[in-house]
């Protein structure tokens, strides 16, 4: 039995150091790391990972959105898993939470992005965005 990491950061100017480093303290003998938004549905390292995966090996992501950005796409990764111990109603409760956070503050990140971009507009400035906004 081994722990599998995955790191994702969203953009190319983004750095996974802070993910890395918690994924080996932790004790992740191989971790995938990818540069691709949460919202795209082929992360090819997410896939390597996951294949790379024999049964009693465990899954490790730094933090849920890592891994999803809504509550539907977590629980369809999560379907794809051969097994993720929610059994306890504690588990699956703390699972459903965590996965509503992270939707959560992905929500309030764009929200504030959106406002920030409409304020700039709104003084006459342009903005750049990485999301084509």
């Amino acid at each position: 039995m081994q722990q599998v990491g995955y790191a994702r950061v969203s953009t190319l100017d983004q750095k996974p150091e802070l993910q890395l480093d918690a994924l080996r303290a932790i004790g992740c003998e191989h971790v995938f790391e990818e540069k691709a938004s949460g919202a795209l549905r082929d992360r090819p390292q997410l896939e390597a990972a996951l294949d790379y995966m024999r049964k009693g090996d465990v899954f490790v992501v730094w933090k849920l959105d890592r891994l999803a950005r809504s509550i539907k796409q977590l629980i369809e990764a999560v379907e794809e898993m051969e097994a993720i111990d929610t059994t306890p109603p504690g588990g699956k409760f703390i699972f459903h939470i965590f996965g509503a956070l992270a939707e959560f503050e992905r929500s309030i990140i764009r929200e504030c992005t959106n406002a920030g971009l409409k304020a700039a507009r709104d003084r006459g400035r342009q903005a750049a965005c990485a999301l084509g906004q």
